[in-house]
């Protein structure tokens, strides 16, 4: 633990004294802010049917996939594709740390950042609530929502950059695996009959799940989903980064 504990602060070093993470916290914030805005202004309209901000701000637009597909690839793309362009990850295999401890401190601190980014939305949840009661309950549900599809998709977006050695090939690798998996639900949408594949398309519709959250509802089978997709690229990114250590 101590060794993986010291590759998240060498990670977190590393994000918080580059330009670009201040860059990409200002513009997701800004974006966030004046989405939300929008949503407030919208649903203020007498016409607009009765419903919460936090529910469509949670994944109830397609402004929330376009932030997570385009900010994650942003957040993941150094995260080895550097180490790997610069030589330094050849230093950092052959000290005593395995290939997995690698990919999870530095997976943890893209986590950690990503937690960064979300933490000032809470805001909203205050603003919210000094005008209207809230119940916490779904605003709690949400923000698991986010932490678990966060999970899955910074995972991918590791594997991603263990791929290449360049930063934005590896980010397009992240972007494009993303939109894979946001898809896949979607296609469930398609289908006229019940079937069996049909069932298992619904299971991985991730817009969805997200929804779900944002009412209050907690289903295990999107949380063990998104857990289990999660730990596989993780997995996968840990084997991707032995076999390039050998080559």
């Amino acid at each position: 633990m101590r060794k993986t504990w010291a590759i998240i602060r060498r990670e977190l070093i590393a994000y918080f004294s580059s330009p670009l993470a201040y860059i990409v916290m200002t513009a997701f914030l800004l974006m966030q802010g004046y989405i939300f805005y929008l949503i407030v202004s919208f649903l203020n309209n007498p016409q607009t049917p009765a419903m919460t901000p936090l529910r469509l701000f949670f994944g109830g637009t397609i402004f929330f996939w376009l932030f997570l597909l385009f900010v994650v690839p942003v957040i993941t793309m150094r995260l080895i594709a550097e180490e790997r362009r610069s030589g330094t990850i050849e230093v950092l295999l052959t000290s005593p740390v395995t290939e997995a401890q690698v990919v999870v401190g530095k997976f943890l601190a893209a986590m950690i950042f990503y937690v960064a980014l979300w933490l000032p939305t809470v805001l909203y949840v205050v603003i919210l609530d000094r005008s209207s009661e809230i119940d916490l309950g779904p605003v709690a549900a949400g923000y698991l929502g986010v932490l678990l599809l966060g999970f899955m998709f910074l995972a991918v977006g590791t594997l991603a950059s263990t791929l290449s050695t360049n930063q934005l090939i590896a980010a397009i690798i992240a972007f494009a695996a993303m939109v894979l998996l946001f898809s896949i639900g979607l296609v469930e949408q398609l289908m006229t009959s019940s079937s069996v594949l049909r069932d298992a398309l619904a299971h991985m519709n991730l817009w969805t799940q997200m929804d779900d959250f944002a009412k209050g509802i907690v289903d295990t089978r999107h949380v063990v989903y998104q857990l289990s997709m999660g730990v596989l690229f993780l997995f996968l990114a840990a084997k991707s980064l032995e076999v390039k250590k050998w080559r």
